[in-house]
């Protein structure tokens, strides 16, 4: 029996298809159309000239490579190898890719933000388009500074928090590494065997240094104390599904690798605390990280984590928030263990 491509199927008969997976798959029928995008948008951006210099990394990541997070995640994070980039700037550079003094570090930022920005206008967002309709799906795309944006004409209506429209957020501060090889399908194709969904191999980044990003990210949101927290409360449920894949104990034992997300952050995302004091990633790496706000910011993220399982966001069974910040403060607690500490507290090189 021949199959048919998914986006070969009129609009009814693709409606149909998502319901019946539906009722057979833990995820709503918007959800799995979302999904079909994504994927769409990987093999677009794969397939493309530029697909070899490329790294696929993020949340959207550890769910659709290393099956470590049980959530919907909508948009897609690349890195841009900045050695494709910025040939001149890392010449000299060494392995990390990274500037030698502060004074780099601006004229760096600027020129790639400049030349990663005309880059997206003039050879992504083509690109993306071009394949994206040889492949049959038509999308109205947009760039945006250093995101495109993949908005399509959904076939469900949802609660309004998952946007009917694919984010790419491209970055080109380092080098993508440490990344594999790995297979990207549509969670809809195990359900519906008769129809072909879009499938890609794509060069990812190792789950492990995700969760160093993550972990670190979190730890400026808790120091800067921020009042806004939309659609920021799934990287701490995705750091307790990392850990109950063994992810963050591997990321733990790594002291390399979190000092290199140390070094690239202290130079490029250096940032500022509520009292304005520079925060000190080697010091969150090496003993002294928070994973837990405290006041206003906890009500903050739970507020966004119910709003984000009232959407069906979370597949199968998740835990209260509060909950959920329990375990994030083990998660805590295991990486300014002494041990952790000790093995961590080495100067940059």
């Amino acid at each position: 029996m021949l199959e048919t491509k998914y986006q070969a199927l009129s609009s009814n008969d693709q409606r149909d298809a998502l319901s019946v997976a539906e009722f057979s798959s833990d995820q709503s029928a918007h959800l799995l159309e979302k999904d079909v995008w994504v994927v769409a948008t990987l093999c677009a951006l794969f397939n493309s000239p530029f697909g070899p210099h490329i790294t696929f990394k993020g949340g959207t990541s550890l769910s659709k490579v290393w099956g470590a997070i049980h959530r919907f995640s909508e948009d897609i994070d690349i890195t841009y190898d900045i050695r494709a980039l910025e040939p001149a700037l890392v010449a000299n550079a060494g392995d990390d890719a990274l500037p030698a003094t502060r004074s780099q570090v601006k004229r760096w930022s600027r020129a790639i933000r400049k030349d990663l920005e005309k880059w997206i206008k003039d050879e992504a967002l083509p690109a993306v388009k071009a394949e994206l309709s040889r492949a049959g799906f038509r999308a109205r795309i947009n760039a945006e500074a250093e995101k495109l944006y993949i908005g399509y004409e959904s076939l469900f209506l949802g609660s309004g928090f998952v946007r009917p429209e694919v984010m790419v957020e491209f970055g080109a501060r380092s080098t993508g590494e440490p990344h594999v090889i790995h297979t990207v399908e549509c969670d809809a194709a195990a359900h519906l065997p008769g129809i072909t969904f879009p499938q890609t191999h794509v060069k990812v980044m190792r789950a492990e240094r995700t969760f160093w990003e993550k972990a670190t990210a979190i730890h400026v949101f808790c120091r800067q104390e921020r009042r806004r927290g939309d659609r920021l409360s799934r990287h701490w449920y995705d750091l307790v599904r990392l850990d109950e894949a063994g992810i963050a104990e591997r990321a733990l034992l790594d002291h390399q690798l979190a000092l290199s997300v140390a070094r690239h952050k202290s130079m490029f995302f250096s940032a500022k605390d509520i009292s304005g004091e520079y925060i000190d990633y080697q010091a969150a790496v090496s003993g002294d990280l928070q994973l837990v706000p405290s006041g206003n910011l906890y009500e903050i993220l739970a507020d966004d984590y119910a709003k984000m399982a009232a959407d069906g966001m979370l597949l199968g069974k998740s835990e209260p928030f509060s909950v959920l910040m329990k375990r994030c403060r083990l998660i805590e607690e295991k990486a300014n263990s002494s041990r952790s500490r000790n093995e961590l507290n080495t100067h940059f090189l």
